[in-house]
């Protein structure tokens, strides 16, 4: 089921929170779709964001739906939400495996994105559902954020 990207109207000193959300019932998770939404969502931001904050959030959605796409059976969804100056990025999945980092190997290909995702996100989250997992990470996007 597909949920049209929403936008909100600012209204003078408030606005509402800035949502996306897709959900892949076939099981085959698309990361350009999500990394697009990604792009198509903080395009709305005000002030306009640099590169950096959306290479990060890119790479953290690319990274999250990437694991549930490899490692879970079934539909995944994808939800994004603009909170404050951070993008929260939550994936669901039917695993009840919990993410695993493999320890850091730079001989290795392949292995190092929840190293990545930690790395430029406020860390991961797992939440237990009664038929899997959902995983979020918080990515600030300006600097007094990052902090």
């Amino acid at each position: 089921m597909d949920i049209p990207l929403r936008t909100y109207v600012t209204t003078q000193a408030r606005s509402v929170p800035l949502r996306y959300s897709r959900t892949w019932d076939a099981g085959v998770c698309s990361i350009a779709e999500a990394r697009d939404a990604v792009a198509d969502l903080l395009a709305k931001v005000r002030p306009a964001l640099g590169r950096r904050p959306l290479q990060d959030a890119q790479l953290v959605v690319s990274e999250l739906v990437t694991n549930a796409a490899r490692h879970a059976p079934g539909p995944c969804a994808l939800r994004l939400e603009l909170l404050g100056g951070a993008l929260r990025v939550s994936v669901t999945d039917t695993s009840r495996k919990p993410p695993r980092r493999r320890p850091p190997d730079p001989g290795r290909v392949g292995g190092h994105g929840l190293h990545l995702v930690a790395m430029v996100s406020r860390g991961l989250e797992v939440t237990w559902l009664p038929q899997g997992k959902r995983v979020s990470a918080t990515v600030p996007l300006f600097a007094a954020e990052a902090g």
